[in-house]
């Protein structure tokens, strides 16, 4: 598949050409969850469907730190590229693989034996827990996957080659639907059963990934030619893959907060929650990639120097980002108990009326999130992970105050955690331009 440089031609056209694959790549990772959501809700019962989109903030948080350094890593891998420093390049690609997989391992081992302190912190209800922890006994088990996947998906997205994730992603997310249904329908394993559909599925795309990256992408080879692995590049790359993965986590783990306060007001608002993040997420994912693309597109210029097409870059960015979450917007608020009917069956009146409730509250304000991403795209892009942090930092941090502050001891009550979202966005984007006039190309 040939490579797109996002060095020269229409801005417009390249931006979309390259973030449209990372858009429905995204889409296709969704499918993970959203069919054990879907199966799990339809064919087990509310109980398991609270469970297992309890894990869920859980699990990604956990990916989040993953893919935060697989990030930053690929923020230097497009300024090598865009730079045209291949030597660079073969040196980053090294000593990146080496940090995360470390990571990756750490994670894998320790995340067991805290698990019954984690899904205490949780408040995870004592009725749920021995559903929880069955899925999540094997759903962490695929942490391994979820490095190679995603390490080599930003690799070859960095160096103009978004397609091929996709392939990969597709083929395994076609294989987690089918697994699923044979696994909880057919062989009746339960939660258990969606779990390990999914690591099998996230197994067949990591594992391909690799195998495609060593036969097909020559600087990922190892060859007779000696590589110099500095230290001082090593501790560059460590730094900065930790503040990319301190943001994307940090984001998650008050999403987790927010989920452990969420617990506390029962099962019905658990089951709304559990279904109406999954409609959230596939509702703003697009503007989340097309910031993830947009980072690119600023990081492979910025590696050669054109600083002119940085700036019209962001101004056409911002338009079409802010144009797609008005639309979107507009469709949850007007759908959003049909949205709700897909993952939750038509009888359970109460959890679709308050999943709706928090769709409307927080879809409204969709473009305040669809910009913050271009904010975070921006700073990693230049370099600048520290001021990503610093605004998520910001925007989550408002969430959990408020939502802690106002939830339960309130007549807001629930209602309030969904206001808090759209505020954190807000204050966040305002922090954000600030530092954008500050540090302007």
């Amino acid at each position: 598949m040939k490579e797109i440089d996002l060095t020269s031609g229409s801005i417009f056209k390249k931006l979309i050409k390259f973030s449209l694959p990372m858009i429905v790549g995204n889409f296709l990772q969704q499918i993970y969850n959203l069919a054990d959501t879907l199966i799990v809700g339809k064919y087990i019962g509310a109980n398991a469907l609270a469970s297992v989109g309890s894990v869920y903030t859980l699990m990604t948080f956990i990916t989040s730190i993953i893919i935060g350094l697989c990030m930053g890593s690929g923020a230097f891998f497009s300024l090598d590229y865009g730079a045209k420093n291949h030597k660079r390049l073969k040196e980053d690609i090294v000593l990146s693989f080496i940090f995360i997989l470390s990571v990756s391992a750490i994670i894998s081992i320790v995340i067991y034996p805290c698990m019954g302190i984690i899904l205490s912190i949780l408040q995870t209800p004592s009725t749920l827990m021995a559903l929880t922890k069955e899925y999540v006994t094997v759903i962490f088990s695929g942490i391994i996957f979820i490095f190679l996947y995603n390490f080599f998906a930003y690799l070859l997205r960095s160096i103009g080659k978004p397609y091929v994730p996709l392939v990969f992603l597709g083929i395994s997310s076609v294989l987690n639907i089918i697994l699923d249904i044979w696994f909880v329908v057919s062989l009746n394993k339960g939660v258990f059963g969606a779990g390990f559909a999914t690591v099998i599925s996230q197994g067949v795309a990591g594992i391909g990934l690799l195998i495609y990256s060593i036969i097909k992408v020559p600087i990922v080879r190892i060859q007779k030619e000696k590589v110099d692995l500095s230290f001082k590049r090593f501790r560059e790359i460590v730094i900065n893959d930790l503040a990319t993965s301190v943001q994307q986590s940090v984001m998650n783990f008050g999403i987790l907060m927010i989920q452990g306060l969420v617990n506390s007001f029962g099962e019905v608002i658990m089951a709304s929650f559990a279904a109406a993040v999954k409609i959230d997420t596939l509702a703003y994912m697009p503007s989340q990639e097309f910031g993830n693309a947009y980072s690119l597109f600023i990081s492979q210029n910025y590696g050669a120097k054109k600083s002119d097409r940085i700036k019209n870059g962001t101004k056409i960015s911002f338009i079409v980002s802010a144009i797609f979450c008005l639309v979107v917007s507009a469709i949850i608020f007007i759908f959003a108990e049909s949205l709700m009917g897909i993952f939750v069956e038509s009888f359970e009146k109460e959890i679709i009326i308050e999943g709706a409730k928090y769709l409307r509250i927080e879809g409204a304000m969709y473009v305040g999130i669809g910009i913050l991403f271009l904010w975070y795209g921006y700073f990693r892009g230049v370099n600048k992970p520290l001021i990503s942090l610093i605004l998520t930092i910001i925007s989550l941090g408002t969430r959990v105050v408020l939502s802690y502050a106002l939830a339960p001891t309130t007549p807001l009550g629930v209602i309030a955690i969904w206001l808090s979202i759209p505020i954190g966005w807000i204050l966040a984007d305002v922090v954000g331009y600030f530092y954008y006039r500050k540090n302007k190309l």
